[in-house]
């Protein structure tokens, strides 16, 4: 982990507000920073190396493959994480535990039924 991903840990490993966080989650053949299972949210934290060479387009096309697995990819600037830890991690668990359930989740316990 980056110096921006483990002070961030330090903030979400706790459970705040009681949302439960996972580090270095596996999905296919990709590793999230981070990741809310209760929301499936995924957190990266992207450092300068997401701004050189074709990072951009790897990682628009692995947003992609998440976004087709029903996983919202939340990008944080390390920057931001730098400056303000305390910060940052309030804002994506409050984004965590203010956002719906997912779409497959909503349509399995919606009152007309559904679900897959």
């Amino acid at each position: 982990m980056s110096l921006p991903e483990v002070l961030l840990w330090n903030q979400l490993g706790g459970k705040p507000m009681g949302v439960k966080f996972r580090k270095q989650h596996p999905v296919g053949d990709f590793v999230l920073d981070f990741y809310c299972a209760a929301k499936r949210i995924g957190i990266e934290i992207d450092g300068i190396a997401h701004d050189m060479g074709n990072r951009a387009l790897h990682d628009s096309r692995r947003d992609a493959w998440l976004r087709r697995e029903d996983i919202e990819v939340l990008r944080v600037p390390a920057m931001d994480v730098l400056s303000d830890v305390a910060a940052c991690a309030e804002l994506l668990v409050r984004y965590c535990a203010d956002s719906p359930p997912p779409t497959r989740l909503r349509r399995a316990t919606s009152p007309s039924g559904g679900g897959s």
